[in-house]
């Protein structure tokens, strides 16, 4: 009979492959362990661990990252990606494919055989904490093109694809790594927008992963994560979808808080997932692998259900396996092509044009963004200045908080003020007497709601983004892209 531990996801500590985690992966019979920020060294020291990880977890290894493209990207030595929304911004589904091989390649070149994107949420909510620029477009036709597109070049690279969040997070106002959102909407609601995505990828989408949100008018007592209604009726059912299904990570508040480990990782499986994404200590990973395997020997899980589960993941790991290949001369050509793609998706507001550089000017920006543990770092106000080097006669004022900005001490000499966002919340009403001559977004482009005034969006931060930027500011190319309706 399988083992239980090969239904479980766990991360690991470090940099590299301790001797008691390996003993414990080994123990538990583990197949799958998640990367993140905390595990990425140097790039040598990440293929080391890849190849250890490999190794220890066996030939149908399966080892995931998240690295969708802007804030999202864990592995920030490898080119980095536009956001989905810079890509959506440029329009361009051939580019959008360029960049799924080449993400894929950077991956594949450290042994890793799983991408949890491209993100097929439907961002409609402009409100929304969590999505945002993750979100190719609020329009579900265009999500589905631009990310069928991106999923084809990460197939074609050999690395699989789990969309997320099934049914859809795009439109919650509530982050679910900290509170459970809810969507009060109908199957024929769900069905024009959130869905229509997922519905048509799942036949080339290897994985999916899920959300945790309830959705009331479907199953009122359990997030999508726990609910045969969604999982097992809409995906499994009526959809006839046989590839893997994942959960978000289990340690989230919206679900760690109502439901726990133990009963959540149980609840899963028999709501039709086939893999549980158990983060946290080695102790908490086990409350996991423990319940699900007292569950499969008192019968609340059948044998068939764990065999199907585990077949399922037997063949993504087949048809993906984790084995590092040498992108080599690519690498140069995908750098290249990240900064193009981040340069196409620049987008101009409200007749935004660039300062002359002999204008004097004020550059208003925050000094630190630090990491919200789902995004990387936001820019530093060091990076936002350098964006300013050409300009003859550049003052800065920095400030703690963007926030806290008050625009009545803003001096009016003359200067022409640009305010520089470098965070990702939203301004909200804070910024309801903001008048800046610019305003630049460099992260969370539905900030251009909150500020009146020319505007400029970069959907994101990484160093293409900020090139491109830089490169508009000194008048040396256009900002071609679109916002999506709503932004305009």
């Amino acid at each position: 009979m399988f083992e239980p531990g090969r239904l479980v996801m766990v991360d690991i500590p470090g940099t590299s492959l301790d001797t008691e985690t390996a003993a414990f992966l080994r123990e538990q019979k583990i197949r799958s362990v998640c990367l993140f920020r905390k595990n990425l060294g140097t790039e040598e020291e990440v293929r080391a661990l890849v190849r250890d990880l490999a190794a220890v977890l066996g030939p149908e290894a399966l080892i995931g990252i998240d690295q969708e493209g802007g804030a999202v990207v864990r592995a920030t030595f490898l080119p980095q990606p536009p956001s989905a929304m810079a890509l959506g911004a440029g329009g361009d589904a051939a580019r959008a494919e360029a960049v799924g091989a080449a993400v894929a390649r950077g991956l594949k070149s450290l042994g890793i055989n799983w991408n949890f994107a491209p993100v097929l949420d439907v961002n409609n909510n402009p409100a929304n904490p969590v999505i945002g620029e993750r979100s190719f477009s609020n329009d579900p036709i265009e999500v589905t093109r631009l990310a069928g597109a991106w999923m084809r070049g990460s197939l074609g690279e050999g690395v699989a694809c789990c969309v997320k969040h099934f049914p859809g997070h795009g439109d919650t106002h509530v982050d679910s790594h900290h509170a459970l959102p809810t969507v009060d909407k109908s199957r024929a609601e769900l069905d024009a927008l959130e869905l229509v995505p997922f519905k048509a990828l799942a036949a080339q989408a290897p994985a999916m992963m899920t959300a945790h949100i309830v959705y009331p008018q479907i199953d009122p007592d359990r997030p999508a994560t726990l609910s045969p209604q969604l999982l097992r009726g809409i995906l499994r059912d009526d959809w006839g979808y046989d590839g893997v299904v994942i959960t978000d990570a289990l340690m989230m508040k919206a679900v760690a808080d109502r439901f726990g480990y133990a009963r959540s990782a149980v609840m899963a499986i028999e709501a039709g997932a086939d893999m549980v994404l158990a983060q946290g200590s080695k102790a908490e990973q086990l409350v996991a692998i423990d319940a699900l395997r007292e569950a499969f020997a008192d019968g609340r899980l059948t044998r068939a259900q764990g065999e199907a589960a585990d077949a399922r993941l037997d063949r993504l790991a087949a048809a993906y396996p984790a084995r590092a290949v040498d992108d080599g001369a690519a690498r140069a050509a995908d750098h290249a092509l990240m900064a193009e793609a981040w340069a196409a998706g620049l987008t101009a507001l409200r007749g935004a044009r660039p300062p002359a550089l002999g204008q004097p000017i004020r550059v208003i920006v925050q000094g630190d963004v630090p990491t919200d543990m789902v995004s990387e770092a936001g820019p530093t106000g060091r990076q936002a200045v350098a964006l300013f080097a050409a300009f003859t006669d550049a003052q800065v004022q920095m400030v703690d908080d963007i926030a806290q900005l008050d625009w009545a001490s803003v001096p009016r000499d003359g200067r022409l003020n640009v305010l520089v966002s470098t965070r990702r919340a939203r301004y909200g009403l804070a910024a309801a007497g903001w008048r800046p001559d610019l305003h630049l977004a460099l992260w969370n482009p539905f900030q251009a709601l909150d500020v009146a005034g020319p505007t400029v969006l970069t959907w994101g931060f990484a160093p293409g983004a900020l090139a491109g930027l830089k490169a508009w500011l000194e008048g040396r190319a256009e900002a071609g892209g679109r916002a999506p309706q709503g932004l305009q």
